[in-house]
């Protein structure tokens, strides 16, 4: 069986990246024909997108740092995971109440 290619152009989650077994796919930042792309942050509107490539997934929210008028015109789709970092805005939320209610940093400065 054919192995899926997979490009990173930034450094995407250990654990995101264990869903893609060895015995089908490659993933890494030196893949040469790649079937895929991962991207996070990386500006991708200069670069030369393989004709392999068949489709884009970002590892965030939002598609401006993707050509997505050039992959749609190609019909290679594109995809975002909007939403993927809400359990650490919850956890960020919950700390900072948390801090708030119980004075913890004057708390912090007394002890320290």
């Amino acid at each position: 069986m054919k192995k899926f290619q997979i490009l990173t152009l930034n450094n995407i989650s250990h654990q995101a990246l264990l869903r893609f077994t060895p015995d089908r796919y490659a993933v890494g930042k030196h893949v040469e024909h790649p079937d895929a792309i991962l991207v996070r942050s990386h500006d991708m509107h200069a670069l030369t997108i393989p004709t392999t490539v068949k489709a884009i997934g970002r590892a965030g929210t939002g598609t401006n740092n993707i050509p997505v008028a050039v992959m749609s015109d190609r019909g290679v789709p594109v995809f975002n995971a909007p939403g993927a970092n809400a359990n650490a805005v919850r956890e960020l939320v919950l700390a900072a109440l948390l801090i708030g209610a119980r004075n913890l940093v004057p708390a912090l400065q007394f002890v320290g």
